[in-house]
């Protein structure tokens, strides 16, 4: 074999070895999903790389004995291949075969674990990594060729490995369990870091992510604060309630909201005299009843299906604890919308350095996420429930509660509640 030759089939070799790690890497890295948007795509070798995809254990196994089989090839032709160009200059130097043999191997083992190491591995394994639909296609045609060829080795090594992993206790199939919901968080989170996703688009795949997690508790507008009609006032009084709030549908009730018996729209009453005689119940609609623990995920099917957007909020005891509209469910989506008669006051207003007022009412998750606390809501949803909960009694104007990381002082109390309340952050 010339000089020339072996050199050129060592140098051969690393490549192909490369080859092999590259496919091997960009297997294991691309998607299924990318392999279908690029077989919809009529990318070139598309159909082929999904065929090798589709043979995972198969496909792994034809790169391990390429791999392996291109090294053990490096290893012979690589030793012999630098005697035959060094020979010239040991002959010059009169140097002895043997020592000639010994400083060849020092020679060929430290430029061919270089090569070995930057072109067989290093370079085409990073590569894939980064770009493993672009290696996968360009590997695809090539892979299959070795597939078929070596299909009767690897079939009968894969089949020894398979053996082997079943005697280890690892017996499920393919690569890798599904991606978890937090994987998933952290993948968005790393792409938004990057530019690959907007900050709007980062939030509002988030709130999907947490939208199923959410009950109708949690979301519901509670029983204190329902605005409602009652069959014991005049139409005018109603009117004039429904001028004061201006809401687009009132519960219907006999007294109070244990007692609801319908829903009327507000449309229903275009035309009709305040000072007329007219029943409500003539246009009231059928009052929808749902269960505190409902996710409001099936609420939002229910609400597709009824037609009816909004719906009672019941209690295991049968009482009715608060009432849920449409607009309460998409608001953990996209979030709050309000509209031109909406009056919302921001329930957590800064209030100095370190220092917030806020609202009894607002959900517990919402003040965790704004002040960076952990206050321990497991069984309650709102401030209020906490504070409550901590004091182990009726709360008073005064009262001061220490959490980790901050104080709250209750500023105010309404309705047995507390409805007002400084925290003062503390550093930690």
């Amino acid at each position: 074999m010339g000089t020339v030759t072996a050199v050129a089939i060592a140098l051969l070799l690393v490549v192909l070895n490369g080859f092999f790690v590259a496919a091997e890497f960009a297997l294991v890295k691309v998607r299924i999903g990318q392999i279908d948007q690029m077989v919809r795509g009529k990318r070139p070798f598309a159909k082929t790389s999904k065929w090798l995809a589709e043979r995972m254990d198969q496909s792994l196994s034809t790169c391990q004995l390429g791999i392996t089989m291109a090294s053990l090839a490096l290893g012979w032709v690589g030793e012999p291949a630098f005697y035959q160009v060094l020979s010239p200059l040991f002959e010059f130097l009169n140097l002895s075969p043997s020592l000639g043999h010994a400083i060849t191997f020092v020679i060929a083992f430290s430029i061919m674990t270089a090569l070995h190491l930057v072109i067989g591995e290093q370079v085409p394994k990073i590569y894939a990594i980064r770009e493993p639909e672009k290696v996968l296609s360009w590997c695809a045609m090539p892979m299959m060729a070795f597939y078929l060829v070596l299909f009767p080795l690897q079939a009968s090594l894969s089949w020894v490995t398979a053996k082997l992993l079943r005697l280890m206790g690892a017996n499920g199939d393919g690569h890798g369990n599904p991606m978890t919901e937090e994987e998933i968080r952290a993948m968005l989170t790393e792409a938004h870091s990057h530019g690959e996703l907007t900050r709007s688009e980062h939030s509002l795949i988030n709130a999907v992510f947490e939208f199923d997690d959410l009950v109708c508790r949690r979301v519901m507008l509670p029983k204190s604060d329902v605005v409602f009609f009652t069959t014991q006032n005049s139409l005018k009084e109603n009117l004039q309630t429904a001028i004061r709030t201006r809401h687009t549908r009132y519960p219907l009730c006999n007294g109070n909201l244990d007692d609801t018996i319908g829903v009327v729209h507000i449309k229903d009453l275009t035309g009709v005299s305040a000072d007329d005689d007219f029943d409500l119940t003539t246009v009231m609609r059928p009052p929808h009843k749902i269960p505190e623990n409902m996710p409001i995920s099936r609420l939002l099917r229910h609400f597709q299906a009824t037609h009816q957007l909004m719906a009672f909020v019941m209690d295991e005891y049968g009482n009715t604890i608060g009432i849920v509209t449409l607009e309460n469910v998409l608001e953990q989506i996209i979030g709050p919308v309000d509209d031109e008669f909406d009056e919302k006051e921001s329930q957590i207003v800064p209030h100095g350095k370190d220092v917030y007022i806020v609202q009894g009412s607002t959900l517990i998750r919402d003040v965790e996420k704004a002040l960076q606390l952990n206050l321990d809501d497991e069984d309650v949803d709102t401030l209020s429930g906490v504070l409550m909960e901590k004091l182990q009694k009726m709360p008073s104007p005064g009262d001061r509660i220490e959490f980790d990381g901050a104080v709250a002082e209750i500023l105010e109390v309404r309705d047995d509640r507390a409805h007002s309340v400084r925290f003062t952050l503390q550093s930690k």
